[in-house]
């Protein structure tokens, strides 16, 4: 491996992400938050346990106190971060969505500068605030596009329960989902960074995961008791259940592993940044799929780019 390893698993891991958000994105009509939260949990949890066997690593010797932060983390970053995302898609769109995600980094930086006293450099907050420009241009671009006025009326027509409009909901979802997904970056980032104390990225994956479903099953118990109307059987419908674990196999599997890996070898800002990258992966997708992409597109996926080198180049 070479000295980018924490950087190159983050942009990996947001390739990865990119894949499954289109299937999220797509299966989320069928699954509600709180369900396809916990399906893509136990699908990436028998991978990491299998892998775990295969690999042989059956020790991971965890000190008390980065135990409990990596718990921690899940529970804040996948159980409340991936289920407010989820519905947050469900409210408003994807691209919307992601944008909103690009508030991540910043928030990211923030907190490690406080609680871990990490400090990024002007030269460094310049690449990420690049890298944040790019992105939020490409997304916001590609919102105009794709979910326009066209789709309000459908969802009033899902959402007549909710008490805010759908965009709303979708925007304070949002903006639960960038903050947890931060602060669970950070809790990662201090039980890894210790050099004295060798965390396997497979149990670090591993132990967030299962937190995550420690506090997930409870939400679902709650939730079908105090609904009046029964959800669609999704489990009834195979091509959704494989759309679902392709999904987790990539954006939750490979992608929590690699997340484990460039926070443990970079600096969480910097990590969290390129993690955020996602979005900008999603226009090849859309161009093989069909869709045009235009010139502002493009040119906010070469400013995203640009911030990329930068962060690469100040490693």
């Amino acid at each position: 491996m070479t000295n980018f390893e924490g950087e190159i698993a983050a942009l990996v891991a947001a390739i990865l992400w990119s894949i499954s958000s289109v299937v999220y994105g797509r299966v989320g009509a069928h699954i509600p938050p709180l369900h396809l939260n916990l399906i893509k949990g136990i699908v990436a949890i028998a991978f990491l346990v299998v892998t775990i066997v295969i690999t042989g690593d059956f020790s991971p010797l965890l000190p008390p106190i980065p135990l409990c932060l990596l718990l921690l983390s899940g529970l804040i970053g996948v159980g409340l971060g991936d289920t407010a995302f989820l519905a947050a898609i469900n409210s408003m769109g994807a691209r919307r969505v992601l944008l909103l995600e690009t508030l991540a980094p910043p928030i990211t930086a923030v907190l490690a500068w406080i609680f871990l006293r990490e400090g990024l450099n002007i030269n460094a907050w310049c690449g990420i605030l690049l890298t944040i420009l790019g992105v939020a241009w490409v997304i916001s671009e590609r919102t105009l596009e794709i979910d326009g006025d066209r789709g309000e009326k459908k969802k009033q027509k899902k959402f007549p329960h909710l008490h805010l409009p759908p965009q709303w909901q979708g925007i304070a979802f949002g903006l639960i989902a960038a903050i947890a997904n931060a602060a669970g970056a950070v809790l990662s980032r201090a039980a890894l960074a210790d050099t004295n104390i060798n965390i396997n990225p497979l149990w670090a994956a591993l132990l967030r995961l299962g937190a995550a479903i420690f506090v997930l099953i409870p939400g679902i118990v709650w939730r079908q008791q105090s609904r009046t109307s029964p959800i669609f059987p999704y489990w009834q419908s195979k091509k959704v259940i494989f759309a679902t674990c392709f999904a987790a196999f990539c954006g939750t599997y490979l992608g929590i592993w690699l997340q484990q890996i460039a926070i443990k070898f970079t600096a969480v800002g910097v990590a969290s940044t390129l993690l955020q990258t996602s979005p900008v992966f999603v226009l090849p997708l859309s161009m093989l799929m069909g869709d045009k992409v235009s010139l502002r597109a493009i040119a906010g996926v070469l400013v995203a780019i640009a911030g990329i080198a930068l962060l690469f180049y100040l490693k």
